[in-house]
C-alpha cells in the first residue's frame, strides 16, 4: 500500500484540503442563512444552483483544460472558489448566494476532474484499487471534517467563510508543486438516455429518485435541523453521523448485492430509508438525540443505495463500457440533485420542516415498488456470470465526477501509457528515472 499511494500522496493532501473546504462551505451557507431568515426555498435553490454548475462542469470543464492546461485551470478554478468564498461572507444576501453557488458548483467540478485525472495517470492496473479506496475515503473525511468545523465558531460571524478560504488555497498547494507529470486529457462522458434505460431501467429510475432525495436532504438537511432547534454543533454531528454511517453500510450492502439479487437489495435498503423518513414525519422528535438516530438510520440505507444500483446496471454491460455507464449514471444523478432541493424547499415551507423527508420517503418507497416490479419482469445476472470483481463502495457524493470511474477496478484495464509512465518514476518524487 506505501509502495502504491506515495506517488499520489501530494494530490490526496491536496483533495483532502479541498473536501475540507466543500463540507465546510457546504454546510455553512445553509445554516447562516437559515440564521439570516432566508426562506425554504431559497435556500433549496442554494443546492439546485450548485448542482447545475457541477453538471455543466462535468460536461465543460474539459474543453477549459484542454484550452489552458491541467497547471493553469486547476489553479483558476480554486482561486475562483477561494474568493467565491471569501465574498459570500461579505455579501450576506441570497441572490448573490444563489448565483456565487452555481459557479462554485461548476469549479468544483473542473478541479475534482482534474485532480481525478491525475490520480488515474498515476495509477496501474494493480494500484487502481488502493488509490480508488483511498480517495473515496480521503473524500468523506474531508466532508465530515469540514462539516464538523461549522460547530467550533459563530456561524453569524465571517470566520468560517475565512478559514473556507484558507482551506481552499491549501488545496493547491500540494498539486502545484507538484513533480508528477501532467495528465493525459480529460474525458467528456455524453449522456445517452435512451441506451442508459435499454441497459438497466432499475439503475436509470433508480438512480434519478436516489438523486432526488439525496439532493434534498444534502442541501436542505442543516435547514431542518435548524428549523428543528438544533445547534450549529449538532446539525454538524447529524449531517456527518449521515455521511459515516452511510459510508460503513455499502461495505455489508455490497456484500449482500453480490450474493443476490441487486433490485431486492434496492428494495430493501430504500424501504428502510423510507420507514425512517415517515417515522420522522410522525414521531417529530423533539429530543436531538433520537432525532440524530433517525436521521442515521436514514443516511445509512439512502447513502448505500448509489454504488448498488451502478453494479446492477453495469451487470447488463461489458468491462469496457463501465465508464460510459457510470458517468452517463452520475450525470444522470447529478440531475436528480437538481430537482430534490428545487421541491423540498417549498414543501417544508407549506408543511413545515419535516415535511423534508416526505420528499424522500417518496422517491424512496417508489424506488421500492419499480425495484420489485421489475424483478418480476428481467431475471437477474447469475451470481457465477457476474464480473469477478466484487461490487466495491463509492461516494454517494455529487461530488465525484465521471474521472474517477477510470479508477474503480470494475472498469477496463488501463492504457499500457499509465503504467509505463509510473515504472519509469521515483516512487518517492514523481521525478522520471531516464
Amino acid at each position: 500500500m506505501r509502495r502504491n499511494l506515495l506517488p499520489v500522496m501530494a494530490l490526496l493532501l491536496g483533495t483532502l484540503f479541498l473536501f475540507l473546504g466543500n463540507g465546510l462551505h457546504g454546510l455553512l451557507l445553509p445554516v447562516r442563512g437559515s440564521a439570516e431568515g432566508y426562506s425554504n426555498e431559497i435556500l433549496g435553490l442554494l443546492g439546485t444552483s450548485w448542482a447545475t454548475g457541477f453538471v455543466a462542469g462535468c460536461l465543460i470543464a474539459p474543453k477549459l483544460v484542454m484550452r489552458v492546461g491541467h497547471v493553469r485551470a486547476f489553479s483558476s478554478f480554486i482561486s475562483l472558489i477561494a474568493i467565491i468564498a471569501l465574498l459570500s461572507g461579505i455579501l450576506v444576501d441570497p441572490y448573490w448566494w444563489v448565483a456565487l453557488r452555481a459557479v462554485t458548483g461548476f469549479c468544483i467540478a473542473g478541479t475534482s476532474m482534474i485532480i481525478e485525472s491525475w490520480l488515474n495517470e498515476r495509477a496501474t492496473n494493480e494500484s487502481r484499487g488502493t488509490i480508488f479506496s483511498f480517495y473515496i475515503s480521503v473524500t468523506l473525511i474531508g466532508v465530515v471534517g469540514g462539516q464538523m468545523l461549522v460547530g467550533i465558531v459563530d456561524p453569524s460571524t465571517t470566520i468560517l467563510f475565512m478559514i473556507c478560504g484558507i482551506l481552499y488555497c491549501l488545496a493547491m498547494l500540494p498539486t502545484t508543486v507538484s513533480t508528477a507529470a501532467t495528465p493525459q486529457a480529460l474525458t467528456s462522458v455524453k449522456l445517452n438516455l435512451p441506451r442508459l434505460y435499454r441497459n438497466s431501467p432499475v439503475s436509470f429510475v433508480g438512480i434519478l429518485l436516489v438523486g432526488i432525495a439525496n439532493g434534498a436532504y444534502g442541501t436542505l438537511g442543516a435547514v431542518f435541523g435548524a428549523r428543528a432547534g438544533l445547534t450549529p454543533n449538532m446539525i454538524a454531528i447529524m449531517l456527518s453521523f449521515t455521511i459515516f454511517i452511510g459510508a460503513l453500510m455499502q461495505f455489508p450492502a455490497g456484500k449482500a448485492s453480490d450474493r443476490t439479487d441487486r433490485r431486492y437489495v434496492l428494495a430493501a435498503l430504500s424501504g428502510v430509508a423510507a420507514i425512517a423518513a415517515l417515522l420522522l414525519i410522525v414521531l417529530r422528535p423533539q429530543d436531538a438525540m433520537t432525532m440524530i438516530i433517525l436521521v442515521a438510520i436514514y443516511g445509512g440505507a439512502a447513502n448505500a443505495l448509489y454504488p448498488i444500483a451502478v453494479a446492477h446496471a453495469n451487470d447488463f454491460a461489458s468491462s469496457d463500457e463501465f465508464v460510459q455507464v457510470s458517468g452517463g449514471l452520475l450525470l444522470l444523478y447529478g440531475i436528480g440533485t437538481i430537482i430534490g432541493p428545487t421541491i423540498g424547499g417549498p414543501v417544508m415551507t407549506e408543511l413545515g420542516p419535516h415535511a423534508l423527508f416526505a420528499v424522500t420517503a417518496v422517491a424512496h418507497v417508489l424506488l421500492t415498488a419499480y425495484a420489485i416490479y421489475r424483478s418480476r419482469l428481467r431475471a437477474a445476472i447469475p451470481y457465477a456470470e457476474r464480473d469477478n470483481v466484487p461490487n466495491m463502495p463509492v461516494s454517494a457524493s455529487p461530488m465525484s465526477t465521471p474521472e474517477s470511474l477510470s479508477l474503480d477496478p470494475r472498469a477496463a484495464p488501463l492504457p499500457p501509457h499509465a503504467e509505463e509512465a509510473d515504472s519509469n518514476e521515483s516512487p518517492v518524487t514523481g521525478e522520471s528515472r531516464s
